[in-house]
């Protein structure tokens, strides 16, 4: 009995503050508190301006705490290894690790003709960045190495710089490889350690933020342009051409233009080629196929580019492959690592441009995949640490005679699908081709490059995908889709490199575009509410009479205070301009008619003082005495008369009821105060204050009174900064809310902002 005794009051417990909250639902919302302006809210809240703390200052502070930290930050292994969790983790991280050495291998192998170098190099691009990345990476599951996207841009260096035109030799125009291979390698290795550069210096710098100016559809568009420009690339290999090096502007589409040109003789020639690159093809199409339909059963992918690698080598050697049928082949893969070379400081002006390209888009890749996973497991991934990360394993990298990596997006899925939990994985991994690159690597030199060429091409199923967005995109974002489109077009037109800064330009200039033209919006009263939104959305809220309520959804700076301006003017239903200059009109026709009063006082009185003179001297004293007395007195009484007129006349021009739109006879506005909703500003600038007294000094022309609400503590201290407040304009002008300035200009219609402030319900 005593256990369901209590066991009920819980259960009443824990159903009380679902019913109070119930009631609260169904009650009136009440706030009763006086108007607040923001003199009187910054009094009621104690407002303190916020003390600037200088970050810089910690950077030179010296403690053991302070050196501990920078260890960890800049070396992370350091704190997750210790507490790596050895029986939960490490059986996951070694399947992980395998599984993406097998699909490292063909990968690097491939990427580096890519890439333009020897297919070896691949292999050493998957060994030293993988290695550096797993001490200095933040993320657990990307998978560093070689990179469809940044193959091809480093190839595209490669062969615009280093082209087959300038290494032939003798009578047949031979290209003369192993020369062109050692410049091409030393091309790419001092490209690595210049992208390593910017990586690292950005990084230390702080610098990660400049990813977030890279959009996902830009990135998306990018990519999957880089994936059209791989597969074109490819093609020499798939049909067995020889193909002329372009480089430059519109260089795909003079290759796609070759290809076709070349392509009936390929058909007549190089039959194994193709035929070889088809089997390859079908073959990793089908264990994919098959991947996908047994995920659920299978403890991890079957490796289908690993065993189509191996049975290509092993019918190439068994049938011969390049002697019968002409098929070209990997050729010799030399066993062991080569030592490290410094980079050639004579090719650093020639390649700056190029690796801050191909720096900026590797990390917008890693940095991408990162968060993904990041957000997906429940850890954070530092965008600076990664961009050191990834810049230190190009760095060294290039020092080992690599080319420029980033991260896989098909292999870090196989990380995750297989396990992984960590960066072990990546170690597992790259030690995994260590031992191919000593021991193994030599039984691939009768591998068909048309095989590798295949696995290029499937493997780029998922970027190509991407033309998805498209359809996407057309109906969520317009705007989004203009810059995929913008991006794609300018990519493949104009190469990867100034495809990219035409695309980011682009995109910055839309968005300054998007601030420009905002949405402007004339605000009416929710019935029986403080909220107030646009008349034109909602049909129920209506304009409080005589209070104009104007609110624009994007900040005023000084590209578009100007059209603030005009759209405020034109919204509030009254030509503003207009008036103004009627006005100024009409009171100068006063001060003229004025003058010309005066003038004609002063012309009456002398012609008066010179009669009265006359009269005396022709006139007896009796006639002057009898007669005329009545007259002289009339005439003074008139000119009496004219200096009271124009003394009233100029009397009236000095008052202010005199220079009223009403007393000028002009059409007076149909409302009387004016309420800016200023809460979608984020900032000031010297162009937007100057915009505010603008607009506050032409509606007090035409006789408005002008009140601005819901500012952000921070633009109101930048107001304050920029000496916007003075004897005119002051904080009890600002309200809290539109709701506390509309029920002021109410109460106060043309009147004096100081003025007692009542209690109101809202």
């Amino acid at each position: 009995m005593g256990l369901s005794e209590a066991s009920g009051q819980r259960d009443t417990q824990a159903l009380l503050p679902v019913t109070q909250a119930m009631e609260l639902r169904k009650r009136d919302y009440h706030v009763e508190r006086p108007l607040m302006n923001q003199e009187r809210l910054e009094e009621l809240g104690c407002w303190t301006s916020a003390t600037r703390t200088h970050q810089w200052r910690t950077w030179f502070q010296c403690s053991r705490a302070r050196a501990r930290a920078l260890l960890f930050q800049h070396l992370p292994v350091l704190a997750w290894l210790p507490r790596y969790r050895l029986r939960d983790w490490l059986l996951g991280d070694l399947l992980a690790g395998l599984s993406v050495a097998i699909m490292q291998l063909p990968q690097g192998l491939a990427y580096a003709l890519l890439a333009g170098l020897p297919p070896v190099f691949g292999l050493y691009s998957s060994f030293y960045p993988v290695f550096i990345y797993f001490l200095f990476g933040t993320s657990r599951h990307i998978s560093v190495g070689t990179f469809a996207v940044m193959s091809v841009m480093v190839g595209s260096v490669t062969e615009s710089l280093a082209p087959d035109e300038n290494f032939l030799q003798g009578v047949n125009s031979t290209v003369d490889e192993a020369a062109r291979d050692g410049v091409r390698v030393q091309l790419a290795s001092t490209l690595s350690v210049l992208v390593g550069l910017f990586q690292v210096g950005l990084g230390l710098v702080r610098f990660g933020f400049v990813v977030t100016y890279l959009s996902e559809p830009l990135v998306r568009a990018y990519t999957t342009a880089a994936s059209v420009q791989v597969f074109v690339s490819q093609l020499k290999y798939v049909f067995g051409l020889q193909l002329s090096s372009h480089s430059g502007p519109l260089s795909l589409i003079y290759t796609v233009l070759e290809v076709c040109s070349k392509l009936p003789w390929s058909v007549m020639n190089t039959v194994g080629t193709m035929v070889t690159a088809l089997v390859a093809g079908v073959v990793l199409v089908l264990v994919k196929l098959l991947n996908d339909k047994l995920r659920r059963y299978l403890p991890m992918p079957i490796p289908g580019e690993l065993l189509t690698l191996i049975g290509a080598t092993g019918i190439s050697y068994g049938v011969g492959l390049k002697a019968r049928f002409g098929v070209d082949v990997v050729g010799d893969i030399p066993a062991g690592l080569v030592p490290p070379a410094a980079p050639s400081p004579q090719l650093f002006a020639s390649l700056v441009g190029y690796a801050f390209t191909i720096a900026v888009v590797g990390f917008a890749i890693a940095i991408s995949l990162g968060k993904i996973f990041a957000l997906r497991h429940g850890y954070r991934v530092d965008s600076n640490q990664e961009l050191v990360a990834l810049g230190l394993s190009n760095l060294i990298g290039g020092i080992f005679q690599c080319f420029p990596v980033s991260c896989s997006m098909s292999r870090s899925l196989v990380q995750e699908s297989a396990g992984g939990n960590t960066q072990v994985a990546g170690a597992v991994s790259s030690l995994f081709i260590l031992i191919i690159i000593v021991k193994l690597g030599e039984l691939f030199r009768d591998l068909p490059k048309a095989v590798l060429a295949a696995a290029i091409i499937v493997n780029l199923k998922g970027m190509l995908k991407q033309f998805a967005d498209i359809r996407s995109l057309w109906k969520s974002n317009r705007m989004d889709l203009l810059i995929w489109l913008v991006t794609f077009v300018a990519t493949i037109l104009l190469n990867l490199d100034i495809g990219l800064g035409v695309s980011v330009v682009f995109s910055l200039l839309l968005v300054v575009v998007r601030t420009q033209l905002p949405r402007y919006s004339v605000l009416g009263q929710v019935p029986d509410t403080d909220i107030y939104q646009d008349v034109v959305e909602y049909s129920e809220a209506r304009e409080v009479p005589g209070v104009k309520v104007f609110r624009s959804s994007a900040t005023m700076f000084f590209a578009n205070a100007e059209l603030y301006s005009d759209a405020l003017k034109q919204r509030c239903g009254v030509d503003v301009d207009h008036l103004i200059s009627q006005k100024k009109k009409r009171l100068r026709k006063q001060e003229l008619k004025l003058k010309r009063l005066q003038k004609s006082l002063q012309k009456q009185t002398a012609a008066s003082e010179v009669t009265s003179v006359s009269i005396e001297v022709n006139t007896s004293v009796r006639d002057m005495e009898s007669n005329n007395v009545e007259d002289s007195k009339a005439k003074a009484s008139t000119g009496n008369e004219l200096e009271d007129t124009a003394a009233g006349g100029q009397e009236d021009a000095k008052a202010p009821n005199g220079s009223t739109l009403k007393a000028l006879g002009l059409p007076q506005p149909h409302f009387h105060s004016l309420v800016l909703d200023l809460g979608a500003l984020s900032f000031v600038d010297t162009v937007c204050i100057k915009n505010l007294k603008n607009i506050f000094r032409d509606f007090r022309e035409i006789e408005v009174e002008v009140y601005m609400a819901a500012c952000h503590t921070p633009v109101v201290a930048q107001l304050e900064a920029g000496h916007f407040f003075d004897a005119s304009i002051t904080k009890q002008h600002l309200f809290a809310s539109v709701h506390d300035a509309v029920l002021f200009a109410l109460q106060h219609p043309r009147s004096d902002p100081a003025s007692p402030v009542l209690m109101t319900k809202l």
